[in-house]
Parts: C-alpha cells; sequence; structure tokens
C-alpha cells in the first residue's frame, strides 16, 4: 500500500498521464512509495468521497476555472488541492509537480 496517494483531474487525462509517470518516476528516484494517478475532472466527487481519499488534488491547468468549485469539495473533504503550474505542466517537470504536492501534503 501506498504512503500518499496523489490525484489529478483534467479534461481528457492523456497529457495528464504522461505528467503522472514522470511523477512517479521522480518519487521512485527519491525512494518515495507513492501512489499517483489521473482521472477526468467528472471523477472528482467519487475521487473524495473514495476509501482512501487521496491525500492531495491537483487540477489541470486547462480546468483552472474549476478551481473554486473543486476547493469548496475539497476543503470539506479534508483534501488540499491546488492547481499545476501551467509552465511545470507544459514542460512535463514531473520533479516540480511533485514537489508541490508534497508541500500541499504539509
Amino acid at each position: 500500500m501506498a504512503d500518499k496517494v496523489i490525484a489529478l483531474a483534467c479534461a481528457a487525462g492523456l497529457s495528464t498521464s504522461l505528467l503522472v509517470s514522470k511523477m512517479q518516476k521522480a518519487a521512485e528516484a527519491s525512494g518515495k512509495n507513492y501512489e499517483i494517478f489521473a482521472k477526468s475532472t467528472a471523477d472528482i466527487d467519487n475521487m473524495l468521497t473514495a476509501n482512501p481519499k487521496p491525500d492531495v488534488l491537483l487540477l489541470g491547468p486547462q480546468v483552472a476555472f474549476m478551481k473554486a468549485e473543486v476547493q469548496k469539495k475539497a476543503e470539506a473533504a479534508g483534501v488540499p488541492m491546488d492547481v499545476i503550474n501551467m509552465q511545470d505542466y507544459g514542460m512535463m517537470r514531473g520533479d516540480n509537480v511533485l514537489a508541490n504536492a508534497e508541500n500541499l501534503m504539509k
């Protein structure tokens, strides 16, 4: 079982799945046992009520317009959330996105 669960939510999941792979490699390189996955924004309610819930939820920059709505749901579920930095997303900097997720989980 993973030590931490990091969930990403985006419009379709194609480019985000590549980012998940890069984040997973960064986590493994630093000896961390994380479960990192991406799902559609349509699955956010299910993710926040799942057992176990994610330890952090990150929104893809293409769905940043949903931040206020998702923030309310995430706060109610006790899950920190933020929008992935657009440059880190575009450059597929999994290490930077992972570092942001870890800061949110503190």
